[in-house]
């Protein structure tokens, strides 16, 4: 593990997060129990990166602004960037990412992108921020791309683990186009029974499970009998839920945005999903994670 990564922590959880990419990269209990990712590098190395100022990929990896043209890789830029740690003390911490000549090059405008983290009790409150510093509209997409042990601590087998939604969702959902990544024009069934998916590794062979609308604001993830992560996610309206089959995580990711629909050419700021945060104001995404041991 890292030598550079900041550590909050209460009685009842202790979280570390690496100031590049503001990302968690462990969340443990008391006695010792990890509940991320082992970020095995043979599936995927990543923890919980947070996606900003596009979720997914673009067609063409390329972001259409007034006639211009930017290369923008899969996710953004977010995730690989060093954010400044602003305050660590304690149970919380705060880590920021301004623009500079590298993002304007990828994405024309000013932003401040702050990160929050606090523990309380045997919750880990994290809220991610944008500001608009510009006098235009800011143009954006966010999303949460958390990856949770799977299994979880508590000695259920993974079969045995099930998403449980707070609401009845779709009775159909998207995927991505094979090798372009971008969002396929055709819904499929969706293997969830309305509010519960029972989790087992071939729901990953074409990639993500995509719900472009997606009602709930909270789930359930676990055992019946045994441990579960309740999280809760106001401010998103997509969900997308991945693995690279084989892998010991399930990603589980309140997106606003998603995705380029499939041939998708138009202005950036006409994009499904996109946020226009108007100038001088804030926009806020919270996520709550909640750890019930076994």
């Amino acid at each position: 593990m890292s030598d550079d990564l900041v550590t909050i922590a209460s009685e009842e959880l202790t979280a570390q997060i690496n100031p590049l990419g503001a990302e968690l990269w462990s969340l443990t209990d008391a006695a010792g129990a990890e509940y991320m990712t082992d970020a095995d590098p043979a599936f995927w190395s990543g923890h919980a990166p947070f996606l900003f100022p596009i979720v997914g990929a673009l067609s063409g990896d390329t972001l259409r602004l007034d006639g211009r043209e930017f290369s923008m890789p899969k996710h953004g830029f977010a995730r690989r960037s060093a954010f400044a740690p602003v305050h660590a003390e304690g149970a919380e911490a705060r880590f920021r990412l301004t623009d500079s000549p590298a993002t304007r090059e990828v994405y024309p405008f000013g932003f401040v992108l702050e990160v929050a983290y606090r523990i309380e009790g045997m919750t880990l409150h994290t809220e991610v921020s944008v500001f608009n510093p510009n006098a235009e509209a800011l143009p954006f997409s966010f999303g949460f791309h958390p990856a949770f042990a799977w299994p979880l601590p508590g000695g259920f087998p993974k079969e045995d683990h099930k998403l449980v939604f707070e609401r009845a969702e779709s009775p159909t959902l998207r995927q991505l186009t094979p090798n372009s990544g971008e969002l396929s024009p055709n819904s499929v069934p969706s293997p969830a029974n309305t509010r519960e998916l029972r989790l087992h590794e071939d729901l990953f062979r074409n990639d993500a499970l995509i719900w472009d609308v997606f009602e709930s604001k909270s789930l359930t993830y676990g055992t019946d009998g045994g441990t579960t992560l309740d999280l809760h996610f106001p401010d998103t309206t997509s969900m997308g839920v991945w693995q690279v089959p084989g892998a010991r995580y399930i990603c589980i990711e309140p997106w606003q945005g998603y995705a380029d629909p499939a041939g998708f050419t138009g202005d950036f700021r006409e994009k499904p999903g996109v946020v226009l945060l108007d100038p001088g104001a804030t926009r806020s995404f919270r996520m709550d994670v909640t750890v019930n041991p076994r």
